[in-house]
């Protein structure tokens, strides 16, 4: 079982409370920006052990009767048909999913902002899109000079030309399918409408990363910074927060760069400032539910390695500039990581050397540590699966869970009727004929019982995998990371 490091529950209901007390400092609504992702949250449960990645929609459930959800997309996002990296997705279809979600969950969503908008003709064409699934939608327009030009932004040629957002609801959650959507413009021009109205209203932040209770060099902020290292976010010590109380905390550069510029939009909208620097704004309790750090500590490394090959793996693809693999080697040397704090990498590249061909290997819950091989049936991903199932099942390495005479015609069928190249299984493959196995196998029905037990371990591989690989190895929730190394001499490969 994987030892937790951060006590979910917890978080969960400290986290409820320390909302609803800012709600209540700012008279009874509250603008809340979420930075980073509100459900699918699988960075946070790499590197905080216990952290379910939904931890954040939930914590909003419990707030359900106060919550309006309000989602935000750049028109110019729109216009450049942005796609949402981690779901191949482009963002406006991401904005209906996300409504989707929010909705299933029985939070209300209030309407989308249009941001940036001058006219862009598919901007305009998802504005009708939405108005005829009967979603609200509201434009905000670019303002000259932003965010420097307080004396513009604050007035009615600035913020006072952009729609106000009609609400509902004590506590508005702006939330986008990605960075740059303009939530915090969003959130800031609200309070200005707000304001016009005379109706009370406050601002703040949620960003689970960096964590500002922990110190700079903590792998857990290091590990935040590994995953931003394309974004150029660095952590830094917030000085606006250590000049006011005298108290050292962790922000990163964006925020401590714009706080000045907040500060007197906040001054000029509202007469006085709220905050005293960029961790005030943040309403992020993650650091106050970690009930063993050295678990989060080695989980964080693990990912700041899994981050450091994926870069590799990119720039090999030409995804990634070598700057950006830089700037990882630079964050494992302060982290002081190396290959050796992770098992599989070593046992992969061994049976690699040993048999002659790609290979792989996981880290069981228990620490043992599983070995695949390419063969002529099986790719070495859809190998190490098998295995690992035995292992979890007590099953013997050398029983074969799938008998030859199955594994063979698929194989005939994907390179004579389908005309594939490659005829090795899938990892998707070799689980669909393990379950066709289990109704007459009581040992494949025994593996296939173990495959929610993958969750969370930890695997390597020494070639890039197969996109279907990948996909299948993170559905399950097996952490995947890979030499960058190409398995054949070809330009293209799935």
């Amino acid at each position: 079982m994987q030892k937790i490091g951060f006590d979910n529950d917890k978080y969960i209901e400290t986290q409820s409370a320390h909302i609803k007390e800012r709600i209540a400092q700012f008279g009874g609504k509250l603008y809340l920006e979420f930075g980073g992702k509100l459900f699918d949250d699988y960075h946070a449960s790499r590197v905080l052990p216990g952290f379910a990645p939904d931890s954040k929609i939930r914590m909003l459930q419990n707030l359900r009767d106060d919550v309006e959800i309000l989602v935000t997309i750049s028109a110019g996002d729109i216009e450049k048909n942005k796609v949402r990296g981690d779901l191949g997705i482009p963002y406006e279809e991401d904005v209906l999913r996300l409504i989707d979600i929010f909705r299933g969950m029985e939070l209300y969503v209030g309407s989308v902002v249009v941001t940036q908008y001058t006219g862009q003709s598919a901007a305009e064409a998802f504005c009708k899109r939405l108005t005829a699934l009967g979603i609200q939608v509201y434009r905000h327009y670019p303002i000259q000079g932003y965010p420097h030009n307080i004396g513009l932004i604050v007035s009615d040629e600035g913020y006072g030309k952009n729609d106000y957002v009609e609400t509902s609801h004590s506590l508005v959650v702006v939330t986008a399918p990605g960075p740059g959507s303009g939530k915090m413009a969003t959130c800031l021009s609200q309070l200005y409408h707000e304001h016009k109205r005379g109706i009370q209203a406050g601002y703040a932040k949620f960003e689970t990363f960096p964590v500002w209770n922990l110190p700079l060099k903590h792998p857990v902020n290091l590990a935040y910074e590994a995953a931003t290292a394309d974004l150029n976010d660095v952590n830094m010590i917030d000085p606006f927060h250590l000049d006011a109380y005298g108290v050292t905390t962790v922000n990163y550069n964006r925020d401590v760069e714009i706080f000045p510029v907040l500060r007197t939009m906040f001054e000029t909208m509202l007469g006085r400032c709220p905050y005293q620097s960029p961790t005030d704004m943040g309403v992020n309790m993650a650091g106050s539910c970690i009930i063993d750090d050295e678990v989060c500590r080695q989980a964080s490394n693990h990912e700041i390695l899994r981050r450091y090959y994926t870069a590799r793996k990119d720039l090999l693809q030409g995804r990634a500039d070598r700057e950006l693999v830089d700037k990882l080697e630079l964050l494992m040397k302060k982290a002081d990581v190396t290959p050796d704090i992770f098992p599989a990498v070593a046992a992969a590249l061994e049976k690699e050397s040993r048999t002659g061909a790609p290979a792989g290997a996981m880290v069981m819950p228990d620490g043992a540590v599983i070995t695949g091989k390419t063969s002529d049936l099986l790719g070495a991903s859809a190998a190490l699966l098998l295995n690992a199932l035995k292992y979890l099942g007590g099953i013997d390495q050398t029983f074969d869970l799938i008998s030859a005479q199955v594994l063979a015609p698929i194989c005939r069928l994907k390179t004579g009727s389908l005309g594939g190249k490659n005829p090795r299984l899938h990892s998707d493959e070799v689980l669909i004929a393990l379950c066709i196995s289990a109704v007459t196998n009581p040992m494949a029905a025994r593996a296939q019982e173990q495959i929610p037990k993958l969750a969370g371990c930890d695997a390597h591989f020494t070639v890039i995998l197969s996109d279907v690989d990948d996909r299948l190895y993170r559905k399950l929730g097996i952490h995947i990371s890979c030499e960058p190394k190409c398995e054949r001499q070809r330009l293209y490969y799935k």
